[in-house]
């Protein structure tokens, strides 16, 4: 088979590839681009198992060379631009990756940066690829915060998007944001569902408001706190077909906005193992993250949730090789707590690593925080628990408030009462920290907490 770019290339070449605020390129364009990088990466001694990193914001740069890796058989491997250069390093040399490509000077860093040639073009077949093989990694942290390195291959992207679109239909012509960072799997899932659909990819440039870039586009992939900020500001939407948020309930007050614009807007239940979605559902404020979609298996043991499927990634690379942590019949454990509701729909309760024991009780944060979200002034909140010398430790909440209304831990406690056991209410609250930056869909616990101690 050719990639999936090259073939809506031919398929399709005229058809809209790639738009930003200063370039339009169709998919004959991108594809003959693409062509070309690959014949320059070869060039720089790059070949089948080399392993390239890339350090950098979104960018056409960025996108060309997830293809031109995909055409050469090299392990594409996105590095955040936030990480620490000595993490990045450290990084690097673990993971055995000798070249590099950043369009910033990254001192000290001990990989071969490499420029390639991005504006040549070559008319010339598409090679014929393997979509079984190691294709990216994605750095995934996991409970531990020593970031795991999951490899994809392309078939795991393909399978991902094919069930994707079960619920959120992407055709030829539409346009998806690309509002995600390319190093995490939402947005690497958006690059190759919109080349397999014939959809546009919207460069979203980070330096100007969302909100003045997504006139044309029709699917968005946000977090709920993105979305509240284009309704306050009364972003002209009507061009949108349907927003992904990340999590799974929304906030009241979000959930009458998006009845009141009419927005179709879904919830989802994904990782990044999985190759982004496995659960996807409408939007909505009982905490429930949709029905599976095709091509993905979830059990649940004793409160667990276990996965398995063609969209399973290969594993995580580590100096040894890559090794896929799974039973005997192939089932990868999640750490997520949960249950199907009455309707067919998962609920996500917890995370085994999250959930801590207050006077003998154990208690799952993520319970707590859905029933403090359902509050209409209250936007996000996280819940940890703080250590006491008589019950071990009592859950405490940091809250992001929806607007400028506050409510006083008397009110809260009094709106909690009737769906939260005594021990399960917060003893105190906290501000949510303005020092913490959200990237991706998902907020780190961690950091906010560690943010407010």
């Amino acid at each position: 088979m050719i990639s999936p770019l090259h073939h809506t290339a031919e398929q399709h070449p005229n058809l809209l590839a790639v738009s930003s605020a200063d370039l339009n390129l169709s998919y004959r364009q991108l594809s003959a681009r693409v062509l070309a990088l690959g014949h320059s990466l070869r060039q720089m001694g790059l070949g089948p198992g080399s392993r390239l990193a890339v350090i950098s914001h979104n960018s056409l740069e960025m996108m060309m060379l997830y293809w031109a890796c995909i055409d050469e058989s090299i392990l594409f491997v996105p590095i955040s631009p936030r990480f620490p250069l000595a993490q990045a390093n450290q990084l690097l040399g673990r993971l055995g990756i000798d070249h590099l490509y950043s369009q910033q000077p990254l001192p000290g860093i001990e990989a071969s940066l490499i420029a390639p040639e991005f504006s040549g073009q070559l008319a010339m077949p598409a090679p014929n690829i393997d979509e079984n093989k190691p294709a990216n990694i994605i750095f995934t942290s996991g409970s531990s915060g020593s970031p795991k390195a999951a490899v994809h291959s392309l078939a795991n992207h393909i399978h991902s998007a094919q069930g994707a679109v079960h619920m959120i239909p992407l055709n030829a012509g539409d346009c998806w944001g690309l509002s995600l960072p390319l190093f995490h799997i939402g947005g690497l899932a958006i690059i190759n569902r919109c080349a397999l659909a014939g959809a546009c990819v919207q460069l979203i440039d980070p330096q100007h408001s969302l909100a003045s870039q997504i006139a044309q586009v029709t699917h968005l992939s946000l977090v709920p706190t993105q979305l509240q900020r284009l309704l306050e500001q009364q972003c002209q939407l009507s061009s949108l077909k349907a927003v992904l948020l990340g999590g799974g309930s929304v906030s009241k007050s979000l959930q009458t906005e998006l009845v009141a614009r009419q927005l179709n807007a879904y919830c989802s239940y994904g990782m990044t193992e999985m190759s982004s979605q496995i659960c996807t559902g409408v939007a909505n404020t009982q905490g429930l993250s949709g029905r599976l979609l095709p091509q993905r298996q979830l059990t649940i043991r004793e409160g667990v949730i276990w996965v398995k499927g063609p969209t399973l990634c290969l594993g995580y690379l580590t100096a040894q090789g890559i090794a896929l942590p799974v039973d005997q019949h192939g089932w990868f454990c999640t750490a997520d707590c949960g249950h199907w509701s009455e309707d067919g729909q998962l609920q996500i309760t917890g995370r085994v690593d999250n959930m801590f024991i207050c006077g003998g009780e154990n208690v799952h944060p993520e319970e707590i925080e859905a029933q403090l979200t359902a509050l209409a002034e209250i936007e996000a909140a996280i819940v940890f628990a703080e250590p006491d010398v008589e019950f071990g430790h009592l859950p405490a909440a940091i809250i992001r408030w929806a607007s400028a209304t506050r409510l006083s831990p008397n009110e809260l406690d009094a709106k909690l009462t009737a769906n939260i056991a005594r021990f399960k209410r917060p003893r105190h609250y906290y501000e949510w920290p303005t020092t913490v930056q959200q990237t991706g869909i998902k907020v780190n616990r961690q950091q906010v907490i560690a943010a407010i101690k």
